[in-house]
C-alpha cells in the first residue's frame, strides 16, 4: 500500500533533468545561482534515507577508529523520516549507537519539572528510546533551570561540546522565519548557546506540540549560529512547499542576519537536502529557462509566459519579441517563430481552463473543456479532511455542481474534534441540560450525572491534558451538526453526508498516528459504494497540523489499490485537487477555474459561517490571522484578478483545481 503519493504530486510538472542532472557539467549549469550544495529528491522519504545512510556510515567509521561520533540533532517533524530510517538500520542491520554522543540543538524554556512535551522528549520518542545509545551520552539544554543560572549553564553546554572534540554532524531544519535552531532573525554570526525569545511565527509552529499558543513557552535555549557552524558537517533538511520560499532565500539569496539559515553559506561543508515541494521555488525548478536550455512542455511554457506578464506588467496578447529576448525566453521565439504565436497559444490554453460547468456541460463540445460532457449527471465525491474544508475550499463549485443536477456526496474524513474549544462544549451542555429540564417530565439521572461529570472535568482540566472520550465525542458531534447544516444550506441531502471518522485522527492529541490500512479501507469502501465519476480531494498540503496531507494520502492510496484491482468505475473517473484554506494553486498550474459571481461568493461565505465553532475560537488558524472565510474570499478574488491582469475575462472570484493522474 502506497501511503506517500501526495509527495509525488509535483512530478507531473517537473522534468527530472532539473533536479537530477546527468553529469557534473550539467549540475554546475543548473545550480549556478545556488550558494550551498543542494540535493533534490522526489520524496521526503528518499532524501531522509540518503541522510540516514551518511549518518550510519559516519557512526561506523568512528567505531572502527575507536572514537565517539558527535551529533547535534533538531526536533520537530523535519528529521522524523531520518530518525525512522536510523531506527530501522539499528533493528535490521545491527547499527549500534554505543559510541554516539547526542547534543540536543534546542529546548523550550521555561518548562515545568514534570513537563511531558519538550524537544528532548520528542527526540526520545522518534529516535533515542529505540536504539542502544547510552543515556549518559545524551546532552540537552534544560527547560527547568533557574533564570539566574542560564548564562553559566549555556557556557558549560558549549564547554561540554568542546570536551568531545566538537560536533561531527549537525542535522538542522529551517523554521518559518528562516531560523536554524531557534536562532531568530537578528541573531549574530558569532552567537553561541543562549536563551532567546521566540518569534511569533516560531511560537505558532511550536504550538503544534503544546496544543495551544497559550501553553507554548515564550523562549528557548538554543545552540548559537557559531556553535552550529563549528560542526564539521551540517545538513539542512526541508520537506514540503511551506518551506519553499525560505529555502530559496537561504540557498540563492544574500547572507543576512534577517535570515539566519543563510549563514550556512559561510560553512565549507554544508549540504541542503530537499524534496521537490521544498525545492519548488529554486530557480532551476521554478524558472529553469534562466539557467539552462529547457524541455518546453505546455506547462513550462505557460509558467514562463505568466512570469513574463508579471515581470513586464503586460497582458499576454501585448507581449512582444523584445520582451521575450530581453528576459531569456528567445528559445520560445525560435520554437514558435514569433511572440504572437506563443501569446495566442497560451491565451487559448488559459481561456480553456475557465468553465462554469465543473461537472462538464452536457450535450456540448468538450474538446477544449477541462471536464468531459458525459456521463451526465455525474456521481461526485468531495473529500473534506475536516468538516469545513469542503465549503472553505470549493463551496462555490459545490453549489454549482448541485444546481447543475449532479449527484454530490461529501465525505468528511475526520471528526475535527480537537479543533473545538472547551467553551463550545459548555455551551452545548447547557443546552442539553436545559432541554432535558424543559421537555423531560421525569428527572433523567443519567444525563444529569454526565453533565456534572463533564463540567467538573473541564473545570479541573490542565494545560496539555487530553480530553476524555465523552468530551471528544461531544466536540465531534458539534462539528457534525455544523457540517450537516452547511450541507443542507447547499441543498445536499443528509443521506449524502458521510462521516468517515478515520482512526488515524482519533488520538486526542495534535500529533496523529500514521495512515493505516484501516483508514484506507474505510475510504475504499465508500468509493466502491458510490463509484464516482468525479472525485475532489484536498491538494492543500501546507496545513500546519498535517491532517490534509494524511487524508489526501489515504484517498490516493485507496484509488491506487482500486487501480491495481482493475476497478471498472475508475476508468471513467477524474480526480481534481482543490486548495483554499492555506494556499492557492499557482496560475500556471491551474487546469480548471470555476468563476464565482458576487451572489455565489456570498452564499459560499454563509456556508462557511455555518461552522460556528471554527470562527473566532478556532485554535489552528496558523500564521495567517485572517478567519477562514476571509482567507477563502481573498484567495478566490486574487485568482480572478490574476486572470484579469493576463487579459482574460474579469470575474468576481474563482475557485481553482488541478487534475491528479493516478501514478
Amino acid at each position: 500500500m502506497k501511503t506517500n503519493l501526495s509527495s509525488q504530486i509535483t512530478l507531473n510538472r517537473v522534468s527530472t533533468r532539473y533536479y537530477r542532472p546527468e553529469n557534473a557539467f550539467e549540475r554546475s549549469v543548473l545550480t549556478r545561482l545556488e550558494k550551498i550544495p543542494t540535493d533534490i529528491y522526489e520524496t521526503a522519504e528518499e532524501g531522509a534515507n540518503q541522510i540516514a545512510l551518511e549518518m550510519a556510515q559516519l557512526i561506523r567509521e568512528k567505531q572502527k577508529a575507536g572514537r565517539f561520533c558527535v551529533f547535534a540533532l533538531a526536533g520537530g517533524n523535519s528529521p522524523r523520516n531520518v530518525f525512522a530510517a536510523l531506527v530501522r538500520m539499528h533493528k535490521e542491520e545491527g547499527l549500534s549507537f554505543r559510541n554516539v554522543i547526542i547534543f540536543n540543538l534546542y529546548e523550550y524554556y521555561p518548562l515545568a519539572p514534570d513537563a511531558v512535551t519538550s524537544n528532548l522528549n520528542s527526540l526520545k520518542e522518534m529516535l533515542l528510546n529505540h536504539v542502544d545509545i547510552d543515556p549518559q551520552n545524551i546532552f540537552s539544554p534544560s527547560g527547568t533551570i533557574p533564570k539566574d543560572t542560564i548564562f553559566e549553564y549555556c557556557r558549560l553546554y558549549e564547554q561540554r561540546i568542546e570536551s568531545y572534540g566538537g560536533i561531527d554532524f549537525a542535522l538542522v531544519g529551517i523554521g518559518r522565519v528562516g531560523n536554524i535552531g531557534f536562532n531568530e532573525p537578528g541573531s549574530r554570526l558569532n552567537s553561541t548557546t543562549r536563551l532567546i525569545l521566540m518569534d511569533g511565527a516560531s511560537r505558532n509552529e511550536a504550538a503544534k506540540m503544546f496544543g495551544t499558543l497559550d501553553n507554548t513557552p515564550i523562549s528557548a535555549i538554543t545552540m548559537g549560529v557559531s556553535t552550529i557552524l563549528a560542526a564539521k558537517k551540517v545538513y539542512l533538511i526541508a520537506w514540503g512547499e511551506e518551506k519553499a520560499a525560505r529555502i530559496k532565500d537561504c540557498v540563492e539569496g544574500p547572507v543576512t542576519d534577517a535570515l539566519p539559515a543563510s549563514f550556512l553559506q559561510t560553512h565549507n561543508n554544508t549540504h541542503v537536502v530537499l524534496d521537490l515541494s521544498a525545492a519548488s521555488n529554486l530557480t532551476r525548478i521554478q524558472r529553469p529557462w534562466l539557467v539552462t536550455s529547457c524541455e518546453w512542455t505546455d506547462k513550462l511554457i505557460r509558467s514562463a509566459i505568466v512570469w513574463l506578464c508579471q515581470l513586464t506588467g503586460k497582458p499576454i496578447l501585448k507581449l512582444t519579441n523584445k520582451d521575450y529576448n530581453d528576459h531569456g525566453l528567445s528559445e520560445l521565439l525560435a520554437l514558435y517563430g514569433s511572440a504572437y504565436n506563443v501569446n495566442i497559444k497560451i491565451f487559448n490554453d488559459l481561456q480553456h481552463t475557465i468553465t462554469g460547468w465543473p461537472g462538464g456541460k452536457p450535450n456540448a463540445d468538450d474538446t477544449y473543456r477541462p471536464e468531459r460532457a458525459m456521463p451526465y449527471p455525474k456521481r461526485v465525491i468531495v473529500f473534506s479532511p475536516h468538516p469545513d474544508d469542503d465549503v472553505i475550499s470549493m463551496g462555490g463549485t459545490i453549489r454549482r455542481l448541485v444546481e447543475q443536477k449532479h449527484d454530490v456526496h461529501v465525505a468528511y474524513e475526520t471528526s475535527g474534534n480537537i479543533a473545538v474549544g472547551d467553551e463550545e462544549v459548555v455551551r452545548f451542555l447547557h443546552f442539553i441540560n436545559g432541554f432535558n429540564q424543559l421537555f423531560n417530565n421525569s428527572d433523567d439521572q443519567v444525563i444529569n450525572e454526565k453533565y456534572k461529570e463533564i463540567r467538573q472535568f473541564l473545570r479541573e482540566k490542565k494545560d496539555g491534558d487530553i480530553d476524555t472520550r465523552d468530551v471528544l465525542t461531544i466536540k465531534g458531534l458539534i462539528r457534525r451538526g455544523e457540517a450537516r447544516t452547511a450541507c443542507t444550506y447547499n441543498n445536499i441531502p443528509l443521506t449524502h453526508c458521510h462521516f468517515l471518522d478515520l482512526p488515524f485522527y482519533e488520538t486526542g492529541r495534535i500529533q496523529k498516528n500514521p495512515i493505516s490500512e484501516a483508514d484506507v479501507e474505510i475510504i475504499r469502501n465508500l468509493l466502491r459504494e458510490i463509484q464516482p465519476h468525479q472525485i475532489f480531494v484536498a491538494g492543500d498540503l501546507a496545513d500546519p497540523h498535517g491532517t490534509h496531507r494524511v487524508c489526501t494520502d489515504g484517498v490516493f492510496a485507496a484509488i491506487d489499490l482500486e487501480k491495481e484491482a482493475g476497478a471498472e468505475w475508475l476508468k471513467d473517473c477524474r480526480i481534481w485537487m482543490y486548495r483554499g484554506a492555506w494556499a492557492e494553486w499557482e496560475i500556471e498550474n491551474i487546469e480548471m477555474a470555476v468563476p464565482i459571481s458576487p451572489e455565489e461568493l456570498r452564499a459560499k461565505r454563509n456556508a462557511i459561517l455555518k461552522h460556528q465553532s471554527q470562527m473566532e475560537s478556532a485554535p489552528f488558524l496558523g500564521n495567517d490571522e485572517r478567519l477562514f472565510w476571509q482567507r477563502s474570499e481573498d484567495r478566490n478574488r486574487g485568482t480572478a484578478a490574476l486572470y484579469d491582469k493576463l487579459g482574460l475575462a474579469s470575474y468576481e472570484a474563482m475557485e481553482a483545481f488541478v487534475e491528479y493522474i493516478p501514478l
